[in-house]
């Protein structure tokens, strides 16, 4: 069996035969994908001879797209700029949980994300809109879908969701349609200027202006559409996407929830000897909506021990290397929970070979079926 400096020479997690292992982590922005985190992860444990179960999970951001199956359709929309983008979505079979005839899958990052202009540098926050984020959902209706899923995250957007609603105008054709918001953030409506504007590229003054217009725009939708997005948790998600779609009749949901169901996570962890979640950077917002939180949530209602990876753990809100009950830490539930920082354990590799290096403390950790 593999070790690494500074581990134990008894894997913490190691016993006497073979465990079933829950993989559900988030992806590690910038380095690894959910799916290539959960299949590095996987594959060290199957040849160390555990049963593995894969779940890679989003929070409703980016990501959302490919662990629910990924693109298999691409439409040419308006980017947020106005510029013409390729924008890749999934239109899938009826599912178990919907009569809807088919269900889409959309990210709005692909059609109205920030990446899609350069980041904050190259975006114009006062004009960026989602005109494409709502042609995609137009589109994905016209193909036939009665259940869309939009995910949020990574918008270059603080429109308020207008320019989607009016490219679905007019909104009864929708009539019959679910249409289901994943929420990555529970940020209220008028508040998305001031908590997000900034890191879109926004200055102070082009932030207390998309303030004054979300404020209008929460006035509009009450007036014409009876929806109140002012008082809806989740609203401002996306600049106030969440919000506009709400009052187009879309239901907000958190992201992770959304993902968890409609991959039966709860059922995996229930029948599981142990999880493996994670993400690139655990701090508090880690426990508000996203995935690592949630996961370890699930886990304590069966009293499964949960092993959490990052890139990096934010100091003092994890017990570092250590198995604990840490009722007694904020955000963390009790139970036996060990949190190992990459950057900590392997330095530099926690970037440079993020996939390797998971794999080696997975062994080092968890350890094979023989263990004693």
């Amino acid at each position: 069996m593999g070790t690494i400096p500074g581990t134990r020479s008894r894997p913490i997690f190691g016993n006497d035969g073979p465990m079933r292992v829950v993989i559900a982590p988030d992806k590690f922005r910038g380095t690894a994908t959910a799916h290539e985190v959960a299949s590095a992860i996987g594959g060290a444990l199957s040849e160390l001879g555990h049963e593995v179960v894969p779940v890679p999970m989003a929070d409703g951001g980016e990501g959302l797209l490919e662990v629910l199956g990924g693109a298999n359709r691409t439409t040419t929309v308006t980017g947020p700029l106005g510029d013409p983008v390729e924008a890749g979505w999934r239109l899938t079979k009826p599912n178990r949980r919907s009569s809807a005839a088919r269900t889409a899958v959309i990210e709005m990052a692909a059609a109205s994300g920030l990446e899609l202009v350069g980041g904050p540098e190259g975006n114009d926050p006062v004009a960026a809109s989602t005109s494409g984020t709502g042609e995609l959902i137009l589109e994905a209706f016209d193909a036939g879908a009665r259940r869309i899923i939009v995910g949020l995250g990574g918008s270059a957007t603080t429109d308020g969701g207008l320019g989607a609603l009016r490219a679905l105008y007019p909104l009864e054709r929708l009539t019959g349609v679910e249409l289901v918001v994943a929420c990555d953030v529970r940020t209220r409506f008028t508040d998305a200027a001031v908590v997000f504007g900034p890191q879109k590229g926004a200055t102070a003054a082009q932030v207390e202006l998309l303030r004054r217009r979300l404020d209008r725009l929460a006035q509009l939708y009450l007036e014409r559409h009876d929806c109140d997005v002012s008082e809806l948790v989740g609203a401002g998600a996306a600049g106030g996407l969440a919000g506009g779609l709400a009052a187009a009749g879309a239901t907000l949901m958190s992201g992770f929830d959304l993902v968890a169901d409609e991959n039966e996570l709860d059922l995996a962890i229930g029948e599981a000897d142990l999880v493996i979640t994670g993400e690139g950077f655990v701090d508090e917002q880690s426990f508000d909506g996203k995935v690592v939180g949630g996961v370890l949530e699930m886990a304590h209602e069966t009293n499964t021990p949960v092993l959490v990876l990052a890139g990096q753990v934010l100091e003092g809100l994890a017990p570092e290397g250590e198995t604990a009950s840490v009722s007694g830490q904020p955000g963390w539930p009790a139970g036996e929970i060990r949190a190992v920082s990459l950057l900590k354990r392997v330095g530099s590799r926690a970037f440079d070979d993020t996939l390797a290096a998971l794999r080696d403390i997975v062994i080092a950790e968890v350890g094979g079926t023989d263990s004693s």
